[in-house]
């Protein structure tokens, strides 16, 4: 895509899917379509629904629209979807056209992502982006699918000699076969723990268990978000310390912050229902900056950075740490924050509509690069085997013998 100064940026906001953080997905994708300014860009929301329809119209702009009970009904709200076909680049509405009728196409410059969790966070939605050859905001497959998931994020830092907290991970499967083996496993961390299902956020399906008897009832809790649990062993009287970061090739961190919690962690409700919208969904009370000597805050800050290229992450991601007795430990990568944490870029100086416009920015400049990278390479193979025949194509990978 070429820049063209005259001329707005025809930007498609994604939001809601089939995940249990949709609803915080509709908050964020109207916190950024608020902060764009009409002047630059022409703004095209796309709504997934619950059960996984698409859905576009002027109308997907108000937020009021999500409290109606037939949102489809509403005038100008259409079918859609995202070609996959670089030919299309873009989007056509509807999908499928009935006897007279017609479909339209329109491309779009650069989609932004906002959906929270599964099928969308997950680096799903990103294959379609990468399919399409669409400039895309944030992480892309292959980080995005790692971040989501807390056993891989934890085993690739690990293996980067980032810090992260003890754990232990297990399928539904192994939880149903042979539950007292799995239980064996957990109990030598000691309790309290922590249970997690493996690729979801906002606090959804957490237990802090204490003992044998209510560890068993949060992992049967959390199994019915996920088939596979990560356990780890809690950090009484640990420090919640969390870092934002915007960049590519060259990513920079925010300043720290320290989440408050009144809970014994951060509930869904502390984190998005204690303040308003206008508050960027500030919901949990939070010292900005963490209240930490300068050596140990410098410490988190280069670890964020760390972690953030671990996973070849780009665009922006949010890095929360547990810091007890001086040590930090990686304990979540959200390469989707709920509000892309625009407050920890608000205390920098950066108004949400600059985050906005460094995350655009940020997607074509990845495009860009990936278009430096070769992917069609002709060989003379087709010849070869028209002219000898499938069967004489000895030790050539994925042909039968």
């Amino acid at each position: 895509m070429t820049s063209n100064p005259g001329r707005k940026q025809t930007i498609g906001v994604i939001f809601g899917s089939r995940s249990v953080e949709h609803d915080v997905s509709i908050v964020t994708a109207q916190q950024v379509m608020q902060a764009m300014s009409p002047a630059k860009y022409e703004i095209v929301p796309i709504y997934i629904t619950r059960s996984g329809k698409w859905l576009t119209g002027p109308a997907l702009s108000d937020l009021k629209t999500f409290q109606t009970a037939n949102m489809e009904e509403l005038m100008g709200v259409r079918d859609t979807i995202i070609s996959p076909s670089v030919q299309h680049h873009g989007m056509i509405t509807p999908p499928v056209a009935g006897y007279l009728a017609r479909n339209t196409l329109r491309r779009l410059d650069v989609i932004f992502p906002v959906v929270h969790g599964t099928h969308g966070e997950d680096g799903t939605l990103q294959g379609v982006f990468e399919m399409a050859d669409v400039p895309y905001v944030g992480c892309g497959v292959e980080a995005s699918a790692i971040a989501n998931d807390k056993i891989a994020t934890k085993a690739i830092l690990r293996e980067h000699g980032i810090p992260v907290i003890d754990y232990v991970a297990f399928r539904r499967h192994d939880w149903l076969v042979d539950r007292d083996a799995v239980m064996e496993r957990i109990e030598a961390m000691g309790y309290p723990l922590f249970v997690k299902p493996a690729t979801l956020g906002s606090s959804i399906g957490i237990g802090r268990p204490t003992d044998r008897q209510t560890a068993i009832a949060s992992i049967d809790v959390a199994l019915n978000f996920d088939r596979r649990i990560v356990v780890e062993r809690a950090m009484t009287g640990a420090m919640e310390v969390n870092c934002a970061i915007l960049g590519n090739a060259e990513p920079r961190p925010s300043l720290l912050e320290q989440p408050i919690s009144f809970e014994e962690f951060l509930t869904y409700e502390e984190k998005y229902m204690r303040g308003g919208a206008a508050d960027g969904m500030k919901g949990a009370e939070r010292k900005i900056p963490a209240p930490l000597p300068d050596e140990l805050t410098a410490r988190i800050r280069q670890l964020a950075v760390e972690a953030f290229k671990a996973i070849d992450g780009r665009g922006t991601a949010r890095i929360d740490f547990l810091v007890k007795d001086g040590q930090p430990y990686v304990n979540e990568i959200n390469t989707m924050p709920g509000s892309l944490a625009f407050y920890l870029w608000q205390a920098e100086g950066m108004t949400p509509a600059m985050v906005v416009d460094e995350l655009i920015r940020l997607a074509v400049e990845a495009a860009a690069d990936k278009r430096r990278t070769m992917y069609d390479y002709k060989t003379g193979l087709i010849d070869h085997a028209s002219a000898r025949g499938l069967k004489g194509l000895k030790g050539v990978k994925g042909i039968s013998q």
